[in-house]
């Protein structure tokens, strides 16, 4: 059997944290919104009134980002760039 190292990152992941990035407030009262807990460019997307998604951040104790814009909003690039920071090994 193999031994396999591990490497830990000058950062550690804080499940604690939990990031909300609105992404579009939509004319039927809907907020489109990304949710990322520990890391926020790790995330899903997400759709609620906006009363649910008030509470949803109440009770999450979310951290608001700054909206995204120009490049830095395209998914693809968003996605490509996460893939390629190193979390270390893993079993």
């Amino acid at each position: 059997m193999g031994h396999v190292s591990q490497q830990r990152s000058a950062t550690t992941f804080d499940a604690t944290r939990r990031y909300v990035r609105v992404c579009h407030e939509r004319a039927d009262g809907f907020v489109e919104f990304e949710f990322a807990i520990g890391e926020p460019e790790l995330f899903v997307e997400l759709m609620l009134p906006a009363a649910a998604f008030h509470e949803f951040c109440l009770a999450n104790s979310v951290i608001l980002l700054d909206p995204l814009t120009g490049d830095s909003g395209d998914w693809v690039k968003r996605m490509t760039d996460a893939s390629h920071r190193e979390f270390g090994d893993t079993v």
